[in-house]
């Protein structure tokens, strides 16, 4: 790392080392670590064949390979995927940073109080996390570390062990939920690069002076209805947002909302049989996202993560509409290229969708 990342606005090591001081308090949990290893590797084989006959998607990239980590591993594997993914914006603002006369001491606390601030909620976000596909945020394709399916295993076996979930059933369900975003990513060659590039284009259009930063801020919380759609919609990053970012907002929120709801939809699909007691997983996952303590709700609302557990119920009750209207299989046709996915909108009103894309109602 350059002379510029290394004093770029996030001080990553001190960023891993809050993470895992909030890690050491949170509860142990006591399970059988190698039957947890063995039970994913056999249940990421054996899902990712009941996704491929469901949805169709097969990966280019080889079979899936699930890898069990504990919080502090599901940590440094974020922290490695964000460092990497965010490298652009920081490199743009170290650059400026640098650049401004008698940066010192102040340059190296507001990178400190990043690090702090970012080290916390990964160390949060690390005790409620039960699974993650990797989306290859990496620099070399032959990395050994690319392209696995995560299963943090202390948050697993505590969730079976509160709820009395039958282990097989709960984890083959798991799987099938992480190995279908493996389907979607690897499976549709173009998905992967469109959704960087959304990312980097995202990235590159964000003005990063702390004064016009500041401005747009205040501008926001001056109009308090308007804040707190956009805080709705994509937490604190669309409050910042321009109207044109807003604009790539909305095309990575439909997407994500198309990838949460069909991983859910071909999860309870794709088991069928094998886990009779999908309905009950799904209905207790579901309370436990709504029945956070306020202070939590409101850290995953500034955070995003109350739009990302929007995203699962609008995806899903997107495809539920337009095969009802069209048919079991109309959903491939968002496979097809960028432009045939839908919108934000879109998603919310599918009949939109479905007139664009000029499908048949049946």
């Amino acid at each position: 790392m350059d002379a510029v990342a290394d004093r770029g606005p996030i001080d990553w090591g001190l960023a891993e080392r809050f993470a895992l001081r909030v890690v050491g308090r949170q509860a142990s949990v006591d399970f059988d670590a190698e039957q947890f290893a063995a039970d994913m590797v056999e249940f990421t084989s054996q899902a990712e064949e009941l996704v491929a006959a469901e949805t169709r998607l097969r990966s280019f990239a080889g079979p899936a390979r699930g890898r069990p980590v504990d919080r502090s591993g599901w940590i440094r594997a974020n922290l490695v995927s964000f460092e990497r993914l965010l490298r652009p914006l920081t490199d743009k603002v170290g650059a400026q940073l640098e650049a401004r006369p008698g940066r010192g001491r102040p340059l190296g606390l507001a990178r400190a109080v990043t690090g702090v601030e970012v080290g916390t909620l990964l160390g949060w976000m690390s005790g409620r996390v039960l699974g993650q596909y990797d989306l290859l945020v990496v620099e070399d394709d032959t990395a050994p570390d690319q392209d696995l399916v995560y299963y943090v295993a202390p948050n697993v076996a505590a969730l079976e062990r509160r709820f009395g979930f039958p282990t097989r059933e709960f984890r083959l369900w798991l799987a099938l939920h992480e190995v279908t975003h493996r389907a979607q990513f690897t499976g549709v060659g173009w998905l992967r690069p469109y959704y960087l590039d959304l990312v980097k284009e995202l990235l590159d259009s964000f003005d990063v002076d702390p004064q016009v930063l500041a401005e747009r801020l205040r501008r926001t919380v001056g109009s308090l209805r308007s804040g707190r759609e956009a805080i709705a919609d994509g937490g604190i990053a669309a409050v910042l947002a321009t109207p044109a970012q807003r604009e790539v907002l909305g095309r990575i929120g439909g997407l994500m909302s198309l990838l949460e709801g069909h991983g859910d939809v071909t999860m309870a699909r794709a088991g069928g049989d094998l886990v009779p007691s999908a309905p009950r997983f799904a209905r207790v996952l579901g309370e436990r996202r709504r029945s956070s303590p306020t202070p939590t709700r409101v850290l995953q609302r500034l955070l995003g993560l109350e739009a990302k557990m929007a995203q699962y119920q609008q995806g899903e009750a997107f495809i539920a509409a337009v095969e009802l209207a069209a048919g079991p299989r109309v959903i491939d046709r968002c496979w097809e290229g960028p432009e045939q996915l839908p919108t934000l909108a879109e998603i919310r009103e599918p009949d939109l969708w479905l007139r664009r894309v000029g499908v048949a109602v049946a």
